[in-house]
């Protein structure tokens, strides 16, 4: 499965980025996550891996993050498992204006077991989701 998602960002890009790449400000626009640990690789650097741990309603998810592509200001990719799920979003930074950001996010998913249901029950679940966490990044990096 595969979809593209967009957001326009009151922010200039340069400040959107600087808020985008901090794992300190994770925490402030993705609800849920609980810990962020380096594994290995150089931190933020392409082929870094890191844990990332998530509180979902009542269960626990963990996944891996691997860096693909670290090309600011114009793009970041990486993958991220979970058990039954390999997600790749590659993200996009694109200057309108010197205030404004248009963020563009491809994501892919391949889900295997009880998430391959899923994928082919819910697809739009996974792109609302997708929107929903980018709305939060772009409240926080507004609001700051």
């Amino acid at each position: 499965m595969k979809y593209t998602t967009t957001i326009n960002i009151q922010e200039a890009r340069d400040k959107v980025i600087k808020l985008f790449d901090s794992v300190d400000n994770m925490y402030k626009w993705q609800p849920g996550l609980i810990s962020f640990d380096h594994l290995s690789g150089d931190p933020g650097r392409e082929g870094a891996k890191s844990r990332l741990k998530y509180k979902m309603g009542k269960r626990e998810v963990e996944m891996i993050e691997t860096i693909i592509r670290r090309n600011f200001p114009d793009e970041f990719s990486g993958t991220y498992e979970a058990r039954g799920v390999w997600n790749q979003q590659v993200n996009y930074f694109e200057v309108i204006d010197e205030r404004s950001t248009r963020w563009i996010s491809v994501s892919e998913f391949r889900c295997s077991g009880f998430m391959k249901i899923m994928c082919c029950l819910m697809p739009g679940a996974f792109k609302k989701q997708t929107l929903k966490l980018m709305n939060h990044f772009k409240e926080f990096a507004e609001g700051r």
